[in-house]
């Protein structure tokens, strides 16, 4: 649970450790609208992602399934700084299909906490193999990062692409080339 009031008094804090008064009155609300944020953007904290897969479909399916250019947007945890993009999570079903809606969320879940891209790739991946128990799980996440567009090297328009395969789309080079091509990265 996100303690609001602790985040007010720290970002405060901050206002005035730069040299801004916070009675001033643009930055009056300042503190109470950033703890809100925060509350919003980690509500992923404590939140189990494979309970949204939990429930699925006996289909008879053994083929690819894709859910492909995903929308997510996280916090880099080294800077708090957005970064955002698309995540592509394809997994090979033992026969049970879940809901395309049940990965978006997994997805948003995990987004939503203190990131590195990395991490979320392999915490998406081991969702879906842990929740499906499915024959490969492959994820690409395409991403732009904040802390490298506004400060440091300041590149806007640069991407981190990661990914985690597991299973089939590891172990067998045709199958991970049928992900990557259906995604537009092959």
């Amino acid at each position: 649970m996100v303690d609001k009031k602790q985040i007010e008094q720290a970002v405060l804090t901050i206002i005035e450790a730069i040299g801004e008064d916070p009675k001033r009155d643009g930055l009056k609300g300042t503190p109470r609208r950033i703890a809100d944020m925060y509350a919003e953007l980690f509500t992923g904290l404590g939140v189990d992602p494979k309970k949204e897969l939990v429930i699925s479909f006996d289909e008879g399916h053994h083929e690819m399934v894709i859910l492909k250019d995903i929308p997510f947007y996280s916090m880099c945890e080294h800077h708090f700084l957005p970064f955002y993009g698309v995540a592509h999570v394809g997994y090979i079903p033992k026969g049970r299909v879940v809901g395309a809606s049940k990965l978006a969320r997994a997805v948003e879940i995990l987004a939503r906490r203190p990131q590195i891209q990395e991490r979320l790739t392999t915490q998406i991946a081991e969702t879906v193999v842990e929740a499906l128990a499915p024959s490969g799980v492959g994820v690409v996440i395409q991403a732009e990062h904040m802390c490298m567009t506004l400060r440091g090297v300041k590149k806007p328009g640069s991407k981190i692409v990661t990914s985690a395969m597991r299973g089939t789309f590891r172990s067998n080079a045709a199958t991970r080339a049928e992900f990557m091509s259906l995604i537009g990265r092959g």
